[in-house]
């Protein structure tokens, strides 16, 4: 429920505060006074779009906020999934800055239009002339009569396997097109496979071969250094070996006479083991140092084969060659197990069918169900409203097609006229009985959705006399279950609103603004006595205000 709107600089409104309560608001005012404004920015705080042309003041921005009331319409799972704070009383609010910008919030959080105009949809409903167009569209016949139906549920739950199976045939048919690509390269991707298991590469493989064939390559230099290298160390007169002995001897005589000397000794006898353990190694490795040619030939060839696997692929070292390997194996599985997958992925899509298909008959016979009660609803309305020879046809017809909504589809005629054929709504009803039905429709819908608060601009153009009791009268019921707000010309819609508000215009100081205001019992006699006899209020003309308001 709309509890409280604010305007700040927005059209002709400079700052205007107003209260709403529940039940039946009516809202006047002259032709130009401004009630249009009231809707622009209540339609902005919903999520329109803005441009600066709604700015009074340039210089400064435009704020709207809207308070609403959403205790008792559960709403927190939706709060939820759009990531937002949930409120009792929810503030949405809107502002368009001075550079064009414009900013939204719902209690604080900073909002998309696309998660503003999703929460309107559950809290407002405006209905405007040029929405009785939406009495032709099928969605909208729909939630007509799953409104009826209470196939809220079902359809939820439809919706969510209509999800998945359209997720799960898109799946199907990628897999069928990779299963046909894959078909056409299977013989050439199977030898390049086998080429490189045949190879049995390892990861650090090329490094090691290289290393070894440069040692090969350079086995006499090697060789000679190794020798002079020995030579240096152990020669008995002038290697480092057989002078570090002398070294450590003269030390180890002088050790006992000083802790410097001691401590010298032991130094140069941990360089002697050092230097006796790279002897070692040195005779090692220059015992080891052979050149055999086929060892060279054997390398050169192993490292040739990888070079060439690693160009035939365009890649630069076994590590990349190993994952070009893993690679293959997956086309190559894929193609020798497509069958397996493709049969899976099909008897899932036949499961999520099954029960999207019982969901559907449910929906489907729900609608069934519903139609009878629909028309008689809207007939008997439609008579209260002066159409009492209207007439509806609807039928629903089951297909085998997966729609958004069920597998139904639905044909919703209509005659107004007693013997008259049956037709589309668009073609066979004129703009009053048009909103004379969308009226009838909305009567029906606050019985059996949880819509807060609905607005009617001006619904009761070119309706009078009689008519104009019956459609406050429905109004008046409607506000029973919902909040109802009602823009009118007519005294008789006027004195049926339990809250009365005026929209007039003011010059300040030059200036035209609008405003709105909240009219007192006795300034709601004036008003409706207005309405009935124009600016100039007869007696009379107060005594038929007074007594439409009792």
């Amino acid at each position: 429920m709309l509890t409280q709107l604010s305007i700040n600089n927005y059209a002709l409104i400079n700052k205007l505060t107003i209260d709403f309560s529940s039940g039946l608001s009516i809202i006047t005012g002259e032709t130009g006074a401004g009630k249009s404004i009231l809707l622009g920015a209540l339609g902005l705080v919903l999520g329109n779009r803005a441009d600066l042309s709604s700015l009074k003041d340039t210089s400064n921005k435009c704020i709207v906020e809207a308070r609403v009331a959403i205790t008792n319409y559960n709403l927190e799972d939706f709060f939820k999934e759009v990531d937002l704070d949930y409120e009792s009383e929810t503030i949405i609010r809107r502002e368009i800055l001075p550079s064009g910008k414009s900013r939204a919030f719902v209690n604080d959080t900073p909002v998309t239009l696309t998660v503003l105009n999703k929460l309107r949809v559950k809290l407002i409903d405006v209905h405007s002339q040029h929405q009785t167009m939406q009495l032709s569209d099928t969605n909208f016949q729909f939630s007509i009569l799953d409104a009826l139906a209470k196939n809220q549920a079902r359809i939820a739950s439809y919706k969510r396997g209509f999800i998945q199976l359209n997720q799960l045939k898109k799946e199907l048919v990628k897999l069928e097109s990779q299963q046909r690509e894959a078909n056409q390269q299977y013989d050439y991707n199977l030898h390049l496979f086998k080429e490189i298991e045949e190879a049995s590469i390892k990861v650090d493989e090329q490094l090691i071969l290289e290393e070894n064939l440069e040692k090969l390559n350079n086995i006499e230099e090697i060789k000679g250094n190794l020798s002079e290298a020995l030579e240096i160390t152990v020669n008995e007169e002038i290697g480092i070996q057989n002078l570090l002995n002398t070294l450590e001897n003269r030390l180890t005589k002088i050790a006992s006479f000083s802790k410097e000397y001691q401590e010298l000794a032991e130094r140069i006898t941990s360089v002697k083991i050092e230097i006796d353990d790279v002897v070692s190694e040195l005779e090692d490795a220059n015992e080891h140092v052979d050149f055999n040619p086929n060892e060279a030939e054997e390398i050169n060839d192993r490292l040739q084969l990888l070079y060439n696997l690693q160009k035939k692929h365009a890649v630069s070292s076994n590590e990349e060659l190993l994952a070009v390997f893993e690679d293959l194996s997956n086309k190559v599985a894929q193609v020798e197990s497509a069958d397996e997958v493709i049969n899976q992925k099909q008897q899932e899509i036949a499961s999520v069918s099954e029960k999207l298909d019982k969901v559907a008959g449910l929906i489907s016979n729900a609608r069934t169900a519903a139609i009878p009660k629909l028309t008689k609803e809207l007939q008997v309305l439609l008579t209260d409203l002066g159409m009492q020879n209207a007439r509806f046809s609807i039928k629903i017809k089951a297909t085998k097609n997966y729609f958004t909504n069920g597998k139904d589809e639905l044909e919703f005629l209509f005659s107004a006229n007693k013997g008259g054929n049956f037709g589309e709504l668009k073609k066979v009803a004129s703009g009053g009985e048009l909103s004379r039905i969308m009226l009838s429709v909305k009567k029906v819908l606050s019985e059996n959705t949880q819509l807060p608060t609905i607005i009617f601009d001006e619904i009761d153009t070119g309706v009078s006399g009689e008519v104009s009791n019956k459609i406050a009268a429905i109004m008046q019921q409607m506000s029973n279950n919902m909040q109802v707000i009602a823009i009118t010309h007519l005294p008789q819609i006027a004195a049926k609103g339990s809250s009365h508000y005026k929209v007039y215009k003011e010059e300040v100081k030059g200036v035209t603004t609008t405003n709105l205001k909240q009219l007192s019992a006795e300034e709601r006699v004036k008003e409706i006595a207005e309405m009935l006899s124009g600016k100039d209020i007869s007696e009379s003309a107060l005594t038929h205000a007074k007594e439409l308001l009792n």
